[in-house]
C-alpha cells in the first residue's frame, strides 16, 4: 500500500555523470527531470525554442547597437550629459585621506562624497576636460 514516486533521470553518454555541468542539457529536459513539466520534450520543440532564443539574442544585440548610436548622437547634440565617473581616493575605512585641496573631480572617501569644485579657466591646479 505504499506509493513510490516516479524517478526521472538521464543516462550519460560519452561522459561520466559528474562531468556534466549546468547548461549541458537543454532547459526543456531539465524541466522534465525536475518535474516542472509532465511530458518529455520533443526534438522539434527543443529546436524551435533554440531558434527562438537565437532570434532574441540577435534582436537584443540590434536594439543595443541602435541605442548606442542614438546615445552618441544625443551626446553630440548636447541633449544628454555624458556620465561622470567618481574618482575614489584613499581607503573606504579612512575618514580622511591626503591633502584637502579643491578638485574639479568628484571624490569619495569612507562615507563622504565631495562634488567637484569649480575652477576658473586658466588656473594652474585644475586639469582641462
Amino acid at each position: 500500500g505504499q506509493i513510490i514516486p516516479e524517478r526521472r533521470f538521464v543516462e550519460a553518454i560519452n561522459r561520466q555523470a559528474y562531468q556534466y555541468e549546468m547548461g549541458d542539457f537543454p532547459t526543456e529536459w531539465e524541466a522534465w527531470i525536475r518535474k516542472k513539466r509532465n511530458d518529455p520534450p520533443t526534438i522539434e520543440e527543443i529546436l524551435k525554442n533554440e531558434n527562438y532564443r537565437e532570434e532574441m539574442k540577435q534582436k537584443i544585440k540590434d536594439v543595443s547597437e541602435k541605442d548606442k548610436l542614438l546615445q552618441a548622437k544625443e551626446y553630440e547634440k548636447g541633449l544628454v550629459a555624458k556620465p561622470v565617473h567618481t574618482q575614489v581616493k584613499g581607503h573606504a575605512s579612512a575618514p580622511y585621506y591626503g591633502k584637502k585641496e579643491p578638485s574639479q573631480d568628484p571624490t569619495s572617501t569612507a562615507g563622504t562624497f565631495q562634488p567637484g569644485a569649480w575652477m576658473p579657466p586658466g588656473s594652474g591646479s585644475g586639469h582641462n576636460k
